[in-house]
């Protein structure tokens, strides 16, 4: 197990739901200097069925989505079909590649077109002064060819994108460190797992190199001390991350996933 100071906490809702008051060992603490992960806060059954492979694809296959590059800034934008995306670009993260080359369905979602989907999604109920939540959805992948289907078990029901491979040692898309305004994420396929550090903490990284780069050149040469916060969050997990705080991410499945960020 990891040292405990590189571990995130864990609340149960009983925790979670106290009223904040700002202090130290109290939720609204949190809510500005730690990330922390959240469970059992809202039922998304529902729209975790809607997320489907299938449904999705029979609901808005031919709708356009703009895709981003998978790097610090995402500067570049491209429009396609959601169904080409789905069965011609979610596929593994080639180590070699570069973040700015490689497209990444996240954000910049039609909110109108599909309003159908978002209006079943239940954000968690805890939001920050003079701020008004807004959604980020996305999809990105982990698929290794010649394995078998991927499936996370989640207290015993399987749960599965796509056709790729549940292999825990493998490590797919993401996006390097960034930091934003504070927000949620929750995974409703699939398992991310997140490195962050606090504000006045710049991690050493190229915008331009993908997270798994970063994770094979240099994360395991940086001391204990300069190590950052980590977590993997599964489905029907939420992390708070708060405001300014540096993240990468790393999709470890292929994962369907959605952010309200509080800003």
């Amino acid at each position: 197990m990891a040292p405990a100071s590189r571990l995130l906490a864990l609340w149960a809702l009983a925790a979670v739901a106290l009223p904040g008051s700002g202090e130290e060992g109290d939720g609204g603490w949190y809510a500005f200097v730690r990330p922390v992960i959240l469970q059992g806060l809202t039922d998304n059954s529902r729209f975790r069925a809607l997320c489907s492979r299938e449904r999705l694809l029979a609901s808005f296959g031919d709708r356009v989505v703009r895709l981003s590059t998978a790097n610090t800034y995402s500067y570049q934008k491209v429009d396609l079909p959601f169904q080409e995306y789905v069965e011609q670009l979610l596929h593994p993260q080639d180590p070699t590649s570069l973040g700015n080359d490689t497209l990444y369905f996240f954000g910049d979602n039609n909110f109108t077109e599909w309003a159908s989907l978002f209006r079943h999604y239940s954000p968690p109920p805890f939001g920050l002064l003079g701020t008004a939540p807004a959604y980020s959805f996305g999809i990105a992948g982990e698929r290794c060819s010649g394995l078998g289907r991927s499936e996370v078990s989640e207290g015993g029901y399987k749960m599965a994108w796509s056709p790729g491979a549940h292999n825990p040692t493998g490590a797919g898309s993401g996006v390097p460190f960034h930091w934003h305004g504070p927000g949620y994420s929750e995974v409703i396929y699939g398992r991310k797992r997140w490195f962050l550090y606090p504000p006045e903490k710049t991690p050493e990284f190229h915008p331009n190199k993908t997270t798994l780069a970063w994770l094979r050149d240099t994360y395991s040469a940086l001391p204990p001390s300069a190590r950052p916060l980590e977590c993997t969050i599964r489905a029907g997990e939420v992390l708070y991350f708060p405001d300014r705080w540096w993240h990468a991410t790393l999709n470890l499945d292929t994962s369907v996933f959605i952010s309200t960020f509080l800003g």
